[in-house]
């Protein structure tokens, strides 16, 4: 999708975030949550995808020694399907990179194969599996990691 810019989160980008978040998943986070994450969490590194001054998308990672943890991506549902989630993935893998992180890692629901294919296309390999590990309904995780050494 052409004209997709995207950039670090803000305080303001929150209420926004919250709506895709509550669109998006059956245990959205909470606003304290979001708060938390981009004001006192120093491993944190989240960024937004907006499309005509709107907040579409987002995601966040944990930088933990030499590996990032990506803690969620979310796209708004009527933005899904147009790229948005591979920019904003790519960013996080650039930011990255940039910090000197040598593996990133991730979870995502066994049912969730559009995510596993986006993955899969930046580089995600499928390492294991958590058994039971969402709440809401006791589906499995897959756990993916990417090597992103330069």
């Amino acid at each position: 999708m052409k004209g997709i810019k995207i950039r670090k989160m803000e305080i303001g980008d929150i209420p926004h975030v919250l709506e895709i978040e509550k669109k998006c998943f059956t245990t959205p986070w909470s606003e304290d949550a979001l708060v938390t994450e981009i004001k006192s969490n120093k491993l944190a590194h989240y960024f937004v995808g907006i499309l005509d001054d709107k907040v579409i998308g987002y995601g966040g990672m944990w930088f933990i020694f030499d590996e990032s943890h990506i803690t969620n991506i979310a796209v708004h549902p009527d933005f899904q399907g147009y790229g948005v989630g591979e920019a904003i993935t790519r960013a996080l893998i650039d930011e990255a990179r940039s910090n000197e992180i040598n593996r990133m890692t991730l979870e995502v629901r066994k049912s969730n194969i559009v995510a596993q294919n986006l993955y899969k296309k930046l580089g995600f390999k499928l390492c294991g599996v958590r058994p039971e590990y969402y709440d809401d309904n006791r589906e499995d995780a897959y756990i993916m990691w990417k090597d992103i050494k330069r």
